[in-house]
């Protein structure tokens, strides 16, 4: 079998080592215009005994911890970065430190997910991350989506086992398989508890999977979603087509708003597609195009098509997290409470947005889709360069032109 998915990735490879044990609390920070972001995590990852990292990638029962990130000004940052600390323990001025780190039993993440909800005004953004990612990478990129969106709602982090390695992936599909019991199990959590309103759904990647599968089986035991859910955000979906299509229609027509983000330059998700030998992944459709259009209309579902987008991400996963200005562009005309198709706007026409189907009101949770990176495509660096790698398949080459993104939003 040809894995070109690997040459791709090699394209971004670094010398620089990939983050690791930046979980190590380093106490109050005091700088001024730095913000802080507190997250409560649910987690089907085995508890870790190296310093800084809390959880590895192997698979245990559920576990809980609290965290609380701080982000340097954002007068030194982009929207959609991350600045990872050059050496630990970070400098708070100009990266991301971490300021508490607390593993916490059931009963007393409960406690502190009371004591938080209600500041919220009852709002919940579970965030559910792809493959190839470390737990602390999963931490640090909710901090900055719940920081960079402006959103009010309490970041809630369902990670899943995943290995963090290129070679890993069929390990990390089945791990996604093994958490759906505990995403459901969350959800329901939520449901239930009296302080919570709404819950959004932000799902990446092979976290589609898991987050598909988790509400399709939450629909076929209770014949219907959780009522609290009101929008599920899917981006750059690396899930089949056809299946897609029986777990949707196991979910049933009464859903809330699923909200599709895809683009056809996702080479990700063109290797993807050649490993399994199978249809077309769903974040990389042209929602235009029959029969898709017609498919996402009957199912409900608002699809966004950011192919056109310029994107300094290679691979083409990350589109729109990568592209500072449509961010901010779209983002803050869905904070001021406009839908995506909303005539005055005027930017999906230059940027290439499509959509299908009935589009609905933009929440502030589809303010975060857009308005925040949710591709956690991680440099390929010393971890995965030690994996052993043969067969390298086709020559890789970029050749995509993207439109440039500056020109279209003046």
């Amino acid at each position: 079998m040809r894995i070109s998915v690997i040459a791709l990735a090699l394209l971004l490879a670094g010398c620089g080592g990939r983050p690791s044990g930046n979980l190590i609390p380093v106490g109050a920070v005091d700088v001024p215009g730095s913000s802080r972001v507190d997250l409560l995590v649910a987690t089907t990852r085995t508890d870790s005994a190296e310093a800084g990292e809390m959880f590895t990638g192997e698979r245990g029962q559920m576990g809980f911890a609290d965290l609380s990130v701080s982000l340097p000004p954002d007068t030194v940052r982009e929207i959609g970065e991350i600045q990872w600390p050059s050496a630990k323990p970070g400098n708070p001025e100009k990266e991301f430190v971490t300021l508490r780190a607390d593993r916490v039993n059931v009963e007393e993440a409960k406690k502190r997910f009371s004591q938080r909800i209600a500041a919220t005004h009852g709002k919940v953004l579970v965030f559910v991350h792809g493959y190839n990612t470390k737990f602390e990478e999963a931490v640090y990129r909710l901090a900055q989506i719940s920081h960079d969106s402006g959103a009010k709602d309490l970041p809630v982090l369902f990670t899943w086992p995943s290995r963090a390695k290129l070679m890993a992936y069929t390990y990390d599909r089945e791990s996604a398989n093994y958490s759906r019991d505990g995403l459901e199990n969350l959800l329901w959590f939520l449901q239930r508890h009296p302080q919570v309103k709404e819950i959004a759904i932000l799902a990446h990647s092979m976290g589609n999977w898991v987050t598909i599968e988790s509400l399709r089986q939450m629909a076929i035991r209770n014949k219907g979603l959780a009522p609290k859910i009101k929008s599920v955000m899917l981006a750059a979906p690396d899930v089949d087509i056809d299946v897609f299509q029986r777990q949707i229609a196991a979910i049933g027509p009464n859903h809330p708003p699923f909200i599709l983000f895809t683009s056809q330059n996702d080479k990700a998700l063109g290797m993807s597609k050649r490993i399994w030998g199978s249809t077309e992944r769903l974040g990389s459709v042209n929602p235009a195009q029959e029969p898709y259009r017609s498919m996402l209309a009957k199912d409900k579902i608002l699809a966004v098509d950011l192919t056109d987008v310029k994107s300094n991400d290679k691979l083409g996963h990350g589109t729109f997290a990568q592209s500072p200005e449509v961010v901010r562009a779209i983002g803050a005309q869905l904070a001021n409470g406009q839908a995506l198709s909303d005539g005055k706007a005027g930017l999906g026409d230059k940027i290439g947005l499509a959509f299908s189907g009935v589009v609905d009101t933009a929440s502030s949770a589809a303010t975060l889709a857009v308005s925040a990176p949710l591709a956690i495509v991680d440099p390929a660096t010393r971890d995965n360069l030690s994996d052993r790698i043969q067969n390298l398949g086709d020559k890789v080459t970029d050749t995509v032109t993207l439109r440039d993104v500056r020109e279209a939003t003046r």
